[in-house]
């Protein structure tokens, strides 16, 4: 079976116009290469921006449309409006509106209404395919892992959701001090979370990010991984 190219998308952060554009760039790109291509979207997808209803929506409508093999895991964004949907009444809806829910409110309730109970406004199938997504994926003869934040070195695969999401440990951005372990041998994690100060892609051996910073004024990045080809990049 030939091997997979891979697009990873960045954090979205409801940049839907240029996450289309990003797409667009995608597929040109697989037609020169004569390949299928396998887009993963890294989290983050929601919040800050102006349209997080418009981007769940693109990636579920690709995902059915069978244009391209489609993975997404979950970001702490994704999280946050998810503990907001579940305790609505806690700081949680605070905590959550503070980080950019409010933009991700106001997208559901230009669509779809305002609603006394601003949950009413959120499409169900979009809350349903939320709650399904996975908070890692990986290809292990590739030796690739797409997560949204990260690991912790010295437990993967075996990392607690948490790390997965939120770290911004300095012992897993330094890949030099990761532990001598079978697991981490080859391994490359491919995440974003941490968006780059200079807005390009932060490239290690055994780590990429690319967050760079599109709900910022950076570029919506993704990182094209193709078999046995050094990693580059497309953005919009």
């Amino acid at each position: 079976m030939t091997e997979r190219t891979y697009y990873a998308i960045g954090d979205v952060h409801g940049e839907a116009e240029r996450l289309a554009s990003l797409h667009e760039f995608i597929f040109d790109d697989a037609l020169c290469l004569g390949v299928r291509p396998f887009i993963a979207h890294l989290g983050d997808l929601v919040d800050r921006g102006p349209d997080s209803r418009g981007v769940i929506a693109r990636i579920m409508a690709l995902e059915a449309s069978e244009a391209a093999d489609v993975v997404t895991v979950m970001g702490n964004h994704e999280d946050l409006m998810l503990n907001a949907l579940d305790q609505p009444d806690t700081t949680e809806l605070y905590h959550w509106k503070v980080n950019g829910g409010d933009a991700t409110i106001e997208s559901y309730e230009r669509v779809n209404g305002v609603c006394e109970d601003w949950r009413d406004a959120i499409d169900r199938a979009h809350i349903a395919w939320l709650r399904a997504l996975p908070n890692l994926w990986r290809d292990e003869a590739r030796k690739l892992a797409f997560v949204h934040a990260g690991i912790d070195p010295k437990m993967f695969p075996d990392c607690k959701e948490e790390i997965r999401l939120w770290t911004r440990s300095p012992r897993f951005f330094d890949p030099e001090s990761w532990p001598a372990r079978p697991e981490l041998d080859g391994l490359l994690v491919v995440h974003g979370h941490t968006p780059t100060d200079d807005f390009t892609p932060d490239v290690h051996k055994q780590r990429i990010n690319v967050d760079t910073g599109a709900c910022y004024g950076g570029p919506l990045t993704c990182v094209v991984l193709a078999p046995g080809e050094a990693p580059r990049f497309l953005s919009a």
